[in-house]
């Protein structure tokens, strides 16, 4: 999407801004200069010091160009907010308004639209909350109500809105369920990428379904899942990518997006995709913050660790990394896989972890009638089930590998085109 440009400000009280400038390069932004003021909590009122406000004020003052945006590393309470606007003169967003405006320019298909009203509205609350507060003391009630409603009633439509996106929501979920449940039955094993925004999950995805898929080098390229087959595989094999986490996003964000998410709960299997060329410390953060949430999420499906981009990275780093992994956290029975998508390095020993992952596969062996009715029959266990043997003489002996959930259907199919169960 082509922004309009926008020069801003970025305002931290630590000294690491690598992911909010991240994040605003991501919406195309231009960063002018950033203010560092190292200070265990924040300022009650401002935020920042009164010193440093004043610093601030008169760089705006005085910039050679127009800054049109502060953006403040952390989050800003509704009265930190309104204080600032009223003496910076120039819009103020937190981090949470940064990643919601994010999530609205990435969002495309309906439910992603919704997920994000829904995180937006639950933003504005305390705001105006705090406009209510204000226009009722007599003060200027500020920008957000922008002048179309009295505060009062602005509330009120946003509860309304709240309850009318919930709804919608609540549709298109009951949709996924159905959905979810056909794959089900139709024996799929189904696989989840998940992980920090732009480790490589809808590249990888690209690389083991062989299908296009969208990929941009920025944050939150992903905000609906997709799901494809797995390319040429013994076994139906569904993967969908979902959101990626980014840390501290408070739990009403993971609440609007839990439709999506909620496709991790249900997976066979979870590929956790981490980005290997981080430092160590970053590597490690990025890595806790991503099982935090598959933990808040109460994912119990077998994890596989995904170390991606291991073509930047020096051997001895990567050492250092799996050493971290392995000595660091607990992953019981899970494993670690090292791979580049960019160089397609590792793909054919992270499927051989993905099969040894999945739930046993049983196998049966059949005899069925040399007939022409069968025919489809056996075409259907092409498609669904692995063949490990067959043989065409007076009658056909077949020898397959399936999905357990597709056991009782199988046996029911053979008997019903008069064929007898030989092994299982």
């Amino acid at each position: 999407m082509v922004h309009d440009q926008k020069n801003v400000i970025v305002v931290s009280l630590q000294k690491d801004t690598k992911e909010i400038s991240l994040l605003i390069e991501s919406l195309e932004y231009s960063i002018i200069e950033k203010f560092v003021q190292i200070r265990k909590k924040p300022d009650s009122s401002s935020y920042i010091g009164l010193g440093k406000l004043s610093e601030i004020k008169k760089f705006i003052e005085e910039s050679s160009c127009q800054i049109d945006i502060a953006v403040f590393n952390g989050n800003l309470k509704p009265s930190q907010w309104f204080y600032l606007e009223k003496e910076l003169k120039i819009e103020v967003i937190d981090r949470i308004r940064l990643i919601l405006n994010i999530f609205k320019d990435r969002a495309k298909r309906k439910e992603a639209k919704l997920q994000v009203k829904l995180a937006e509205l639950e933003y504005e609350k305390p705001y105006v909350k705090e406009l209510i507060h204000r226009a009722r003391s007599g003060e200027h009630p500020g920008l957000m109500a922008g002048g179309e409603y009295q505060v009062d009633d602005y509330y009120e439509m946003i509860k309304k809105q709240m309850r009318l996106v919930k709804q919608n929501l609540k549709k298109i979920q009951h949709d996924r369920e159905i959905q979810r449940q056909h794959r089900y039955v139709s024996g799929y094993y189904l696989i989840s990428l998940a992980g920090y925004t732009n480790a490589g999950k809808s590249s990888l995805l690209q690389i083991l379904t062989e299908e296009q898929v969208t990929i941009e080098d920025r944050l939150f390229s992903t905000l609906s899942t997709l799901t494809r087959k797995m390319k040429d595989q013994q076994i139906p094999i569904l993967i969908t990518d979902t959101v990626g986490f980014i840390q501290s996003l408070p739990a009403w964000i993971i609440n609007a997006f839990h439709s999506t998410l909620e496709e991790i709960q249900y997976s066979d299997l979870v590929l956790l995709v981490i980005d290997g060329s981080e430092s160590l410390s970053i590597f490690q953060q990025k890595l806790e913050t991503s099982l935090q949430e598959l933990s808040d999420l109460k994912v119990t499906s077998p994890i596989i660790i995904v170390v991606n981009k291991i073509d930047l990275v020096e051997e001895n780093q990567l050492e250092n990394k799996i050493s971290f992994l392995k000595n660091h956290f607990q992953f019981s029975g899970n494993v670690i896989a090292v791979i580049s998508v960019k160089n397609k390095q590792g793909i054919m020993e992270l499927i051989e972890m993905v099969y040894c992952k999945l739930p046993n596969l049983i196998s049966i062996e059949m005899k069925l009638p040399n007939s022409n009715e069968v025919q489809s029959f056996i075409s259907w266990l092409h498609d669904k089930t692995n063949i490990i043997k067959s043989t065409y003489k007076d009658d056909i002996y077949i020898h397959i590998e399936c999905n357990q959930k597709l056991y009782s259907k199988i046996i029911s199919m053979c008997i019903k085109n008069h064929g007898n169960i030989i092994k299982n």
